[in-house]
């Protein structure tokens, strides 16, 4: 039997195998996480029908003879390049940029992912969401995130002070407190579509049923987001309220659907400062085009605010955060001019205390009995004193705990502009926490003395505790300064300041005023009274309010009360020769004797890749570099079937001669 019909078979044989493995790179060509694979084909063993030999005497070396028997696959490789990372924007979905895998255990045994499709079993633990196998850290053991227990509370016992006290040295005034900037109003950056249909069909931009149509959203010049959403495999219709669903997934934006079937997109924000631009996808259907939307980068405004105060509605100023609801309160904390304390919480809501400026600086005034509080021409908050000499005129704005809307009232913090005199003072009040977490409003004042020194008195309400060290009776005294303005003698100062809250043990409070020739803490310039309380080491107890994974794969979680603390670490495992792993189904390997044992570690070091959160990986499927090597291959099963037939045409035709 002539042995082409081998050499034929096994090359059909061996390219049919490529198909397969081609068919499989293709399926997967949405998979998250697949690595494709090549097939390497390697020739036969060859008969030998004459052995090479060397030249002899006059006669040269003559090449051998051999016709090799054909093709077989020598090995299908998997291709372990990065595949393309796409957004989610859930905490837990996870991706590696680079090298490693995620490691998960069943109790059987071990395999390793790329997907990180990760999320919380009822019992806390880590799992993979499609199979239930817990995710492993740097040491190999299984993570349990304890996301159910408090932030424990820490007791204040340092406050770092900064600011000026001021070197002029005043006669009697009326003290005057005015905000740091200015109120604004304005509106939100707004993209309407000029489309107004329930659905829309994306053959009208090119696309087929089942087709996805995208765009990119750009809000306040920030991290481009992906706007993804899928049409009817049927119809190919996308509705408006899916687009909506999609956009109100996104940060920084929010997208309604009016009763005319318009889509609007609007920036959370008010003012100039916020916007949102949209840009066409790439390779996919223009969501931009399907349904009408700019692709001009749209601002919010902001104007001062009216002079008519009743026109300027505390929902439209630029520094709300998320817009108030009836119910909200705002906390108004601060004292009078006599230093008795101020307190008092302004509800939102036409049946309320009211829903405009008018209405607060109306209801902070009835909170005062000695000052003034008003909007002057350029729409900053002032609170004047209403008689001139020493005074402990205090008013800060702060949101209540329990709020839905809120502000960053942090923009208008108010501070001493023109000081009452008597004695100059320079007036600040900080929290200070307890040991159960509880903080309490204290004072703190500064007043010159005759020798031109500085003391300094803490002042707290009788009804939450007494001021021993720190009191009138005993105050923080020679704080002073060089006539440069900078501290001199901190050293010798008595700093502490010690605190009896009701029902607590005494609390000590160190004071850091800065140091001596410097300017990191107080000084005393020509400038007016600054002074301020930059920072204090305590903090209430916390809830767990959001969870973050960083590149490493620290899981961190932000409690309610501003601290963090890590909560777990996600393993990031490495092989030696990533190739050599057994693919084992639902996007995982399996270590074997060619890989390498698994080197357990974190992200981000070394040849481990990077953890990214919000994120998977693409497979790293080429369609393009497939229908090429389908091609290839579909041709060379061809030509290895006409070799068949054409060997049987010469057969044919030899027993013919019969």
């Amino acid at each position: 039997m002539p042995s082409s019909f081998y050499s034929a078979l096994s090359g059909m044989r061996s390219h049919q195998q490529w198909i397969d493995v081609i068919g499989n790179n293709l399926a997967n060509q949405n998979t998250p996480g697949y690595k494709k694979s090549r097939a390497v084909f390697a020739d036969n063993f060859s008969r030998n029908f004459r052995f090479a030999s060397g030249p002899q005497g006059n006669m040269g070396g003559i090449n051998g003879m051999q016709v090799g028997y054909g093709v077989g696959l020598a090995s299908v490789d998997q291709t372990f390049t990065q595949g393309a990372l796409s957004d989610t924007g859930r905490v837990f979905d996870l991706a590696l940029e680079g090298g490693g895998f995620f490691a998960l255990e069943d109790g059987a045994g071990r395999s390793f992912t790329r997907v990180g499709t990760f999320g919380l079993d009822a019992q806390q633990n880590l799992v993979d969401q499609g199979t239930g196998m817990r995710v492993l850290d740097p040491t190999g053991s299984a993570i349990t995130l304890d996301v159910a227990s408090l932030f424990p509370p820490q007791t204040t016992t340092d406050v770092t002070m900064k600011g000026n006290l001021s070197a002029v040295v005043d006669g009697p005034l009326a003290e005057l407190l005015s905000a740091n900037s200015p109120f604004l109003v304005g509106t939100p950056a707004e993209i309407a579509s000029t489309g107004t249909s329930a659905s829309y069909n994306v053959s009208a931009v090119g696309g087929s049923p089942g087709d996805i149509v995208s765009m990119e959203l750009v809000a306040n010049g920030g991290v481009p987001q992906q706007v993804i959403v899928a049409s009817d495999p049927t119809t190919g219709e996308v509705t408006s309220s899916a687009i909506a669903a999609a956009i109100n997934a996104l940060q920084d934006v929010t997208a309604t659907v009016n009763g005319a079937g318009q889509l609007a997109i609007t920036s959370n924000r008010k003012g100039a400062s916020f916007s949102i631009d949209l840009n066409p996808p790439t390779g996919v259907a223009d969501l931009t085009q399907l349904v009408g939307f700019s692709n001009t980068l749209q601002s919010g405004t902001e104007s001062p605010i009216p002079s008519d105060l009743s026109a300027a509605n505390l929902n439209d100023l630029t520094s709300n955060l998320s817009e108030y609801v009836d119910g909200d309160q705002i906390q108004i904390v601060g004292e009078d001019t006599d230093g008795a304390p101020v307190s008092g919480s302004f509800t939102f809501g036409a049946a309320n205390d009211g829903t405009t400026m008018e209405d607060l600086v109306s209801y902070m005034n009835t909170l005062y009995t000695d000052a003034a509080v008003s909007v002057d021409g350029s729409g900053r908050l002032i609170a004047t004193a209403q008689t001139a000499g020493e005074a402990n005129l205090l008013l800060s704005l702060s949101d209540g705990p329990g709020n839905t809307g809120g502000a960053d009232f942090s923009t208008y913090a108010m501070s001493v502009t023109t000081d009452g005199t008597g004695p100059d003072t320079v007036t600040t009040s900080t929290e200070i926490y307890d040991a159960a977490g509880v903080a309490h409003s204290v004072t703190m004042r500064y007043e010159r003395q005759a020798d031109l020194t500085w003391n300094l008195y803490a002042d707290l309400d009788p009804s939450e505790g007494v001021v021993g060290k720190g009191s009138a009776a005993d105050p923080i005294t020679g704080i002073s300064f060089a006539p440069d303005g900078s501290p001199t003698g901190l050293g010798s100062v008595d700093s502490r300041m010690q605190l009896q809250f009701t029902g607590q043990p005494l609390q000590e409070v160190s004071i850091n005023l800065g140091g001596d020739g410097a300017v990191d803490g107080l000084t005393q310039f020509g400038s007016s009274g600054t002074a301020y309380v930059f920072d204090q080491n305590g903090f209430g107890d916390g809830e767990l309010a959001n969870l973050t994974v960083s590149t490493t794969g620290d899981i961190e979680g932000f409690y309610s009360n501003g601290q963090t603390r890590s909560l777990g670490s996600l393993g990031v495992v490495t092989f030696q020769n990533d190739e050599g792993l057994r693919s084992a189904g639902n996007n995982m390997f399996q270590e074997t004797s060619n890989s390498g044992e698994a080197r357990y570690g974190v992200g981000d070091l070394r040849s481990a890749g990077a953890v990214i959160s919000g994120a998977l990986e693409n497979s790293n499927v080429d369609t393009a570099e497939q229908f090429v090597r389908l091609i290839e291959a579909q041709r060379g099963y061809q030509a290895n079937a006409r070799v068949i037939s054409t060997q049987d045409e010469v057969l044919a035709e030899t027993v013919n001669l019969i």
